[in-house]
Order: structure tokens, then sequence, then C-alpha cells
């Protein structure tokens, strides 16, 4: 399994070094990983390409909920695309759907154009899509270079038939790669079923809170920190067999 890569979604500097440090090929930054991911900070971004030597993806995304986006979520996210190009940044992760549920191609030709040289990579607005046969072709024409999907199902080992087919009908032109619910203990199994050569995990865990006091009204305030673990980056290495 020799020639595969290992994309971390990490939600700091401190996930993107275990990232690193564990053995990951590429880092998507982001924040908010319980809304399903959102954009991080300027301050952030600037510190993960400082400190970083990974290729650095970052997330593009201005509020949870769905992918369908008003003028002004398009402006923020255009704004926060030409940052990323300003701090270094290797690629950005965007995404949107129009009313009926296809590609909005328009809006994501604004991104795309605003990304200049950097790589994009279509994230998860894909397994919204009424018509994923047909979103596949939308994004390919768009000129990504790579589709996150769990297969339009709740994980990508429940949706390993349909990301299968979609590997299958991409081709070359573009790289599929599953993402949601990844672990060491199903990335190998996954990449059978799949025949991907990409992978997209968190490798998240909640750090233990050193707090002595907490209000016991308010228990959502009191966790710890999630952050990616840098023992489960390298099972998840180990379990491809390197990449």
């Amino acid at each position: 399994m020799a020639g595969c890569l290992l994309e971390v979604a990490a939600n700091s500097l401190a996930s993107a070094l275990a990232a690193q440090a564990g053995g990951a090929g590429r880092i998507e930054l982001c924040t908010a990983l319980e809304l399903g991911g959102l954009t991080p900070s300027h301050a952030q971004i600037a510190l993960v390409r400082e400190r970083v030597r990974l290729p650095l993806y970052v997330l593009i995304r201005p509020r949870a909920g769905d992918f369908l986006y008003s003028d002004l979520d398009v402006e923020t996210m255009r704004r926060d695309v030409e940052a990323c190009a300003t701090l270094g940044c290797d690629g950005v992760v965007i995404g949107s759907l129009d009313v009926e549920g296809d590609v909005d191609m328009a809006r994501c030709r604004e991104l795309v154009a605003a990304a200049g040289r950097m790589g994009v990579t279509f994230h998860r607005a894909f397994d919204m899509a009424r018509d994923p046969s047909r979103a596949l072709e939308d994004v390919i024409a768009l000129g990504a270079e790579r589709l996150l999907t769990s297969g339009g199902a709740s994980s990508a080992m429940e949706g390993a038939a349909h990301i299968r087919a979609l590997i299958e009908q991409a081709g070359d032109r573009l790289t599929v790669m599953p993402g949601a619910g990844i672990a060491p203990g199903n990335i190998a199994t996954l990449r059978t079923l799949t025949d991907a050569k990409e992978f997209h995990a968190s490798a998240k865990r909640e750090l233990p809170s050193a707090v002595r006091m907490t209000n016991a009204v308010l228990p959502e305030m009191a966790g710890g920190e999630i952050r990616s673990d840098i023992d489960t980056v390298r099972g998840l290495v180990a379990a491809l067999g390197g990449h």
C-alpha cells in the first residue's frame, strides 16, 4: 500500500505540528471540527505556515449549515482565499451548491480565480449534491485537483462503494480522497475497497482539562482541548504502509 498519502484535518497549530511529527503528507487547516470545519483565523494560518513545512491547504467555509451561500458569504470566502495566497499557502478547500443542490459553478469559479496558482480541493459540500455523477463532472470542469468525499454517506466506510465508483469515473482527471470516520483500524480496508491513493482524517482526541474548578451548569464549556493526536496519525500512516 505504499504510495498513499494521509491528509490531516488540523484544527490548530498544535494539531498541525502533531500531524507533521506523525508522518502526515499534507495539512488541511480548519477550526470548529465539531461543526464540520470552518475557516481558521488569519493568525492561525500565518503561524502554521511559518512553523509547518508540509503542504498547507486551508478550509474556506464562513459558517456552519448548508452550502447555499449569499453574496456576503462569497465575498468573505473570496477575501479569505486571497489572504491564503498572500500568506503562502499551497491551496484552499472550497465548495458551494445552488438552491437545486447542484455545484454553483459561478460562485465556485470566482473562488477558483481568486486562488490563482494555489491548488483547489472541493470539500464535502459534494456529499449534499443531488446528482453526484454530474457534480463530479462539474468539479472537474472547475479545475479542482481533488475532491473530498464520504461517498454521500455518514462515513467513508459506509460510502466505500460509491467512492470507488467516483474514482473510476474521475480517472486521472482528479483525485478522489475519502474522508469521514477514518481511523487506524479501518483505513487499510478502505484503501482496498476504494483503491484510493489519498485519505483524509482528523486523528483527533479530547485532552483532559487541567482546570480545577468548573461550573456544572455549563458542562459544554468544561471539556478539554480537541487536538490531532500524534500516535493516531502514526497509526494511520503505518496502516497505509507509509506514503
